[in-house]
């Protein structure tokens, strides 16, 4: 059957491992961001890799008036269309400490731009019969925590937006995965203090099929990292507040 994945945030480690996956299945591509050089490079490697076809196409969250070329283009392509959310942005959090007007771009671009575009999207997908939304929140989103709170105020946002959506989108025959991966090797990440294992995009993109596959709806990636994080969330808040993690 023929489908159209849309990759918003197409230049992140993440979503270049995950491109490759579904090119090799033979989807129809469409790589949206920023950097429309490095968007077309890529397009060329996931044609050679066995996309159906792949093109590059400008998106930027912080402004919506991108988001409906990249819609129109999909709209092209025939049979399901799907997305795949990897944008996002996490300044460090002592910097937004100095300038808390960093605290918009945080949120637009890991929140409320994306899920504009996808409540945009929404209506074609159903209109189609179904359609799969992989949305990247994060294990950050789960508690909030001195060293990340913004970045996991707006993840947590987007992950409770993703419930909604897959409430939605499951009458109409389609399906949402959310995705919380804990420390993944990628640009946003490098240098960071504390990082213990680490996963690779690659592991990730792996992990994100197998779960579309089993109609998964949460997942932690590396698996390991839902255990980590149900001992985090129960720890008590008298003594949570007290501790530096």
């Amino acid at each position: 059957m023929s489908e159209t994945w849309i990759i918003l945030g197409a230049t992140s480690s993440m979503a270049r491992a995950f491109s490759r996956q579904v090119a090799g299945e033979g989807a129809r591509v469409l790589l949206a961001g920023r950097d429309i050089d490095d968007l077309k490079r890529a397009a060329t490697d996931l044609s050679v890799r066995g996309a159906k076809s792949a093109e590059a196409v400008a998106f930027d969250a912080r402004n919506p008036e991108s988001f409906g070329a990249v819609i129109s283009l999909a709209e092209k392509g025939e049979g399901m269309i799907n997305a795949a959310v990897f944008v996002g942005s996490m300044p460090p959090q002592e910097d937004i400490d100095a300038d808390p007007s960093l605290i918009d771009g945080t949120v637009i671009d890991s929140f409320t731009g994306p899920a504009r575009f996808l409540q945009a999207l929404a209506p074609i997908m159903e209109a189609r019969g179904g359609g799969t939304v992989v949305g990247i929140a994060s294990v950050a989103g789960d508690r909030g925590r001195i060293g990340n709170y913004v970045y996991g105020a707006a993840k947590a946002g987007f992950a409770t937006y993703l419930s909604g959506l897959r409430n939605r989108l499951t009458s109409a025959g389609g399906h949402v995965v959310t995705v919380k991966p804990g420390f993944v090797d990628t640009a946003m990440t490098w240098g960071l203090p504390g990082m213990f294992l680490v996963a690779s995009p690659d592991a990730v993109a792996a992990s994100i099929m197998k779960a579309m596959k089993k109609q998964k709806n949460v997942i932690y990636t590396p698996f390991f990292w839902r255990y980590i994080m149900l001992i985090i969330r129960h720890i008590p808040e008298f003594i949570f507040k007290k501790m530096s993690i």
